[in-house]
């Protein structure tokens, strides 16, 4: 019986087929940079074509956005992604958020704050919001009304890491 504490050794050589078989294994569980890529895009479109039918779906196609991969570190993790530029300075940011209690989507507007030092991050829950949201950016063009009280626009907010939720940080 082996000690909990103790590190159980490998019982193969680390230059053995079983090794490289298990390493191929790993490598094959992960989809590749590409595939997150077009993952990112056909989740996006089949988003908003199915969730903004009226406004975004109207506008957008699928050659419209650009896919991101996931970026991954000991410390932080996101998911991969995919971003539309709208024209104006204004994008659109879309994540497949999946946790334990299954999947969501997360689509942002994301527009040029009129102080032009920085930006201002909507999340979007419907396409009556989206409308409500292109009203007030419509008299500045596109720009968010800058706002004293947040700060400066300058700051980077903290994203939420993969699996912690933004009051967590």
């Amino acid at each position: 019986m082996h000690d909990t504490l103790t590190a159980v050794t490998r019982p193969y050589a680390p230059d053995s087929p079983l090794a490289h078989l298990l390493d191929m294994a790993q490598a094959a569980g992960q989809p590749t940079e590409d595939e997150q890529r077009e993952d990112a895009v056909t989740a996006a479109a089949h988003y908003v074509y199915n969730a903004y039918p009226d406004t975004l779906g109207r506008v957008l196609e699928a050659m419209d956005w650009t896919g991101h991969p996931a970026l991954r570190a000991p410390d932080f993790g996101f998911e991969a992604c995919a971003t539309a530029w709208l024209d104006g300075g204004l994008w659109l940011h879309h994540t497949l958020r999946i946790s334990e209690d299954g999947a969501f989507d997360r689509l942002t507007l994301i527009a040029p704050c009129t102080c032009g030092d920085g930006y201002t991050d909507i999340v979007l829950d419907s396409e009556d919001m989206l409308i409500e949201i292109l009203a007030e950016l419509r008299p500045t063009h596109g720009k968010s009304v800058h706002d004293e009280s947040l700060g400066d626009c300058r700051s980077v907010q903290p994203v939420a890491p993969l699996g912690k939720p933004l009051a967590a940080l």
